[in-house]
């Protein structure tokens, strides 16, 4: 079988299962509830119970964070099996090779965020939250420069969209700046875009069926019926 098929199924999986984690783990909130403009992403995986972060204050108690962290572990994973067996159908080049490397660093923070809950080891959260934030994003940047490659050229303009929406949300969740959004949600309009380019490029990669066809001569191809 050819990596196109397992790559682009692993890259499609990541986004939907991510928002599964987070809206599944939420529902397990009571005491307070969960709400997505107060609370961070990261608030869904706290393993105790209390007022969380001293800069902004606000009741973190969630029951199902072990769903949530295996969750960001392997929504990590997925993207990096995805990236990983579609290295060679990305193309050549540095800027293809500098897409990939800040994509890989993108998806470890995903992985070493949900290793290190924020109130577990809030240093190494926080490295994995700038790797998400600063790699992933920079990945969608770099994106919008290869021109040749097969699968990231004709993506570029939309990459470049992701990429911008991603940077700017990524500063104004960082300066606090919620435009109306609540600071949670500020911070989903820095994540998100990363996790919508996984889902163009593993659309992108995904083999049709008539190449299928050509692949294997053996499999006859369909014929109307008149």
């Amino acid at each position: 079988m050819s990596a196109h098929r397992p790559a682009s199924y692993a890259l499609l999986l990541a986004a939907p299962l991510f928002a599964a984690g987070i809206a599944v783990t939420a529902r397990g909130w009571r005491q307070p509830p969960y709400d997505w403009r107060t609370h961070n992403i990261s608030d869904l995986g706290n393993v105790a119970c209390g007022v969380w972060d001293s800069s902004r204050p606000r009741p973190v108690c969630s029951p199902w964070h072990p769903l949530m962290n295996g969750t960001m572990i392997a929504t990590g994973l997925l993207i990096i099996a995805g990236l990983l067996l579609s290295w060679s159908v990305l193309g050549r080049g540095a800027a293809v090779r500098a897409v990939q490397l800040a994509a890989l660093a993108g998806a470890g923070g995903y992985v070493l965020a949900g290793v290190h809950p924020a109130d577990v080891d809030e240093n190494r959260h926080f490295l994995a939250a700038l790797l998400v934030f600063g790699a992933g994003n920079g990945a969608l940047l770099l994106a919008a420069l290869p021109q040749r490659s097969a699968v990231l050229g004709p993506a570029r303009r939309v990459s470049l969209l992701l990429g911008l929406t991603g940077a700017a949300g990524t500063l104004l969740f960082l300066g606090q700046v919620d435009l109306g959004l609540g600071v949670g949600g500020m911070e989903r309009v820095a994540v998100l875009p990363f996790l919508l380019w996984t889902v163009v490029i593993g659309s992108a990669i995904s083999p049709r069926p008539e190449a299928e066809r050509e692949a294997r001569p053996d499999v006859p191809a369909t014929r109307s019926r008149h």
